[in-house]
């Protein structure tokens, strides 16, 4: 079984899930095919959110200048989610892991595993209670009982790890798109699609640089955090592809139909128009669209958690009861609509994660001032046996590059703030002014 080893059979904790792997490498055999991570990478490719991100282009712009924006967002998407993707591939670690040898050193990747730690587990909640008053609207019933059981549900399947939630995507992926596919054509086919091309927008006109950041933006935080993903696949060109892949269905076909629609309504509520089947296939796609994204959420929090926790404490937790107890807390909050008043607050933590892509790809492929020590280990599947423990120079990176993108409005504020990350690690780094603090000792980590 992937992500099992002898350890985790041996642990109590192996009797409630899958450590899978986090804080070590994914080794060889436990990696997958083409096919099985193919469908994993579909499962982020669209969403109900993903038509109203369409709608609010269409209704603000031509078809033709939508169509260059989503070009210009998939293709920066794209270019940091191969080039942080392939780092994790290549190395079998996950994002907040690869941190550590990848520019942060030991307590730098502390604080980059808290902020996504905090963020995703903030999101997973926000997602959920957002399903919970979709299911409201369809079918009634409180919020707080369906965000019960949506939480519930999602927290007991991530406990179980990488494998179920593949399960989970063999079965959502075909499903959500197949339903949705039958909604929108039979709604579009009663119009001409030449005509809704050409309708002019109905709204103040967007200009293309500010759609590109809108759909740039939206899934940085999703590329940033790939190597969670990436970890498991065989082969770098699969990275490629499957992203690829990925992209086009979701700007290209998702979002693109999402344009269609707007210009169709004249507004961005196009929600009704995908969930108009109604009925049993309307509540199966509110849920497949929950569920087949915001286990990720709960993934990536808890291995920032067990991270966290490995570095600060000390203390080596297992990733299946650490999901257990995030994933009850996301729950209880959205259950309680706590998390609505903090959307502010998770989104600036959401500026503060790219900037770290651009220190990893920075590092990894450029500068490389740290990654002689993981290239020795690779071959035997080991990590190295000692990190740096500070490094000041990617903290202050990690700073200014949070500054740009909070507070320069020109651009895209999330390429803005990994670029000038990139840039500067890298000026920092080719003039040897990116030099470790401290060395500790990595202990037990490779058994």
């Amino acid at each position: 079984m992937a992500g099992t080893t002898a350890e985790d059979r041996r642990s109590p904790a192996r009797k409630i899930g899958n450590d899978d792997y986090s804080l070590r490498r994914v080794p060889r055999e436990a990696r997958y095919g083409f096919g099985s991570m193919l469908l994993q990478w579909l499962g982020q490719s669209g969403s109900l959110s993903q038509f109203v991100l369409g709608a609010s282009l269409g209704i603000g712009m031509g078809f033709r200048d939508a169509f260059v924006a989503f070009t210009l967002g998939a293709v920066t998407l794209e270019v940091v989610i191969f080039l942080i993707g392939l780092a994790g591939q290549r190395e079998g670690l996950s994002m907040t892991l690869l941190t550590r040898f990848a520019g942060f050193g030991r307590n730098g990747s502390a604080l980059v595993s808290l902020v996504i730690a905090i963020s995703m587990v903030g999101w997973f909640g926000v997602q959920n209670g957002i399903f919970g008053e979709s299911m409201r609207s369809l079918v009634g019933g409180p919020i707080w009982l369906w965000c019960a059981i949506s939480g519930v549900v999602l927290t007991a399947l991530v406990v179980y790890g990488f494998k179920y939630m593949m399960w989970l995507a063999k079965i959502a992926v075909p499903l959500f798109f197949g339903l949705v596919a039958w909604s929108v054509i039979s709604t579009l086919s009663q119009h001409s699609i030449v005509d809704l091309m050409a309708r002019e927008p109905t709204a103040p006109v967007m200009s293309i640089p500010a759609a590109a950041t809108i759909v740039a933006g939206g899934f940085m935080t999703g590329a940033v955090c790939a190597p969670d993903m990436t970890r498991y696949n065989s082969k770098g060109w699969h990275v490629l592809l499957q992203s690829s892949c990925s992209l086009i269905l979701s700007e290209y076909i998702v979002g693109l139909t999402g344009v269609l629609l707007g210009h169709l309504v004249g507004t961005k509520d196009v929600t009704h128009i995908v969930l108009s089947t109604s009925g049993l296939a309307g509540l199966v796609i509110v849920i497949l669209s929950t569920a087949k994204i915001n286990d990720w959420n709960l993934y990536a929090s808890s291995l920032g958690v067990v991270n966290f926790a490995d570095t600060v404490f000390g203390k080596r937790l297992h990733r299946a009861p650490v999901t257990l107890v995030v994933g009850v807390l996301g729950t209880v909050l959205s259950a309680l609509g706590f998390l609505e008043h903090f959307t502010s607050f998770l989104s600036v933590l959401g500026v503060a994660i790219p900037p770290v892509g651009g220190i990893i790809v920075a590092e990894y492929w450029v500068a490389r001032r740290m990654r002689g020590d993981l290239d020795r280990t690779r071959p035997s599947g080991t990590l190295p046996e000692r990190l740096p423990t500070w490094v000041p120079a990617t903290l202050l990176v990690w700073a200014v590059a949070f500054c740009v993108g909070y507070f320069v409005d020109a651009g895209i504020p999330a390429l803005n703030s990994l670029l000038t990350a990139f840039v500067l690690y890298t000026a920092l780094g080719w003039a040897g002014l990116v030099r470790p603090v401290g060395s500790s000792e990595l202990e037990g980590r490779n058994s």
